[in-house]
């Protein structure tokens, strides 16, 4: 009986498997351009299904890790199905990122699964923990990008090449902002333990507003600039350029009609 349950509570939700279809649907659809004059609409698709999975992912990997360095109560929570609707705070993982990216095309992080740290022993297993979300967007930017720094993109259709690389932008947008170490942000939850217990509890109060602070920062003009600068700067060390990464954006906007040719200035 207790193994039939454990392997329910590790079994692939068919909610994250809708998902997975719904990505490759939409890609096969932005590929071969299925419907001519709907591409923009499968793009975003795409990218919103995409972006969606890679935020599972984040989350599976910070529960996975808690796992094997203790904590198996992640698996009586469900978040080893990667269904993100076992979320302790699906609306901060889910629903807001989703609307940041159609927003302004930032790829926002959220907290999700509630790890007891009271069942992890050492300072390194707590770091790894909160490491482990932001280190899957970067796996995810790599596969994403792979195409462009593998030198593979002959035959492969524009819209599609711009749907993986503003796929790309958010992934990295995600890693960056969630390294930030600021109290809320799996930045600091990687330096917290090596903190002094008086520190952290001066600190606590301010955790549920560190990625409020953090996003209102970036809509200052100089500090949103120096930001895209750096996305920039580690696309183009994979290969992507910003003309690629802005057509993305623009046929993702599907509502705003066709693409145009890029223009000075940042993605806000």
């Amino acid at each position: 009986m207790t193994t039939a349950i454990r392997r329910a509570d590790r079994r692939i939700s068919p909610v994250f498997l809708a998902l997975i279809a719904v990505m490759a649907g939409s890609g096969w659809a932005v590929w071969s351009e299925a419907v001519p004059g709907y591409t923009g609409f499968a793009v975003f698709l795409f990218v919103v299904s995409g972006w969606v999975v890679s935020l599972c992912m984040h989350e599976y990997a910070h529960a996975r890790t808690a796992l094997h360095s203790g904590d198996i109560s992640v698996e009586a929570k469900g978040y080893l199905t990667l269904n993100p609707l076992k979320y302790t705070h699906a609306l901060l993982s889910i629903v807001l990122p989703v609307i940041f990216v159609i927003m302004g095309g930032i790829g926002l992080p959220g907290g999700a699964v509630f790890i007891e740290r009271g069942r992890i022993q050492g300072r390194w297993r707590h770091s790894l923990i909160s490491a482990a979300g932001p280190l899957t967007n970067i796996v995810f930017a790599a596969v994403c990008t792979a195409p462009f720094w593998l030198n593979g993109l002959a035959g492969v259709p524009a819209p599609f090449r711009f749907a993986l690389a503003f796929l790309a932008l958010l992934q990295v947008t995600a890693a960056i902002l969630n390294f930030v170490p600021v109290p809320g942000l799996d930045g600091y939850g990687v330096i917290e333990p090596w903190l002094s217990h008086k520190l952290r509890r001066q600190v606590e109060p301010f955790a549920p507003f560190g990625l409020l602070a953090v996003f209102g920062l970036l809509w200052v003009p100089e500090i949103n600039q120096v930001f895209f600068e750096l996305v920039h700067t580690v696309l183009r060390g994979l290969d992507v350029s910003s003309i690629d990464t802005y057509l993305g954006q623009e046929f993702f906007r599907f509502w705003r009609g066709e693409p145009q040719l890029p223009q000075t200035g940042g993605l806000f």
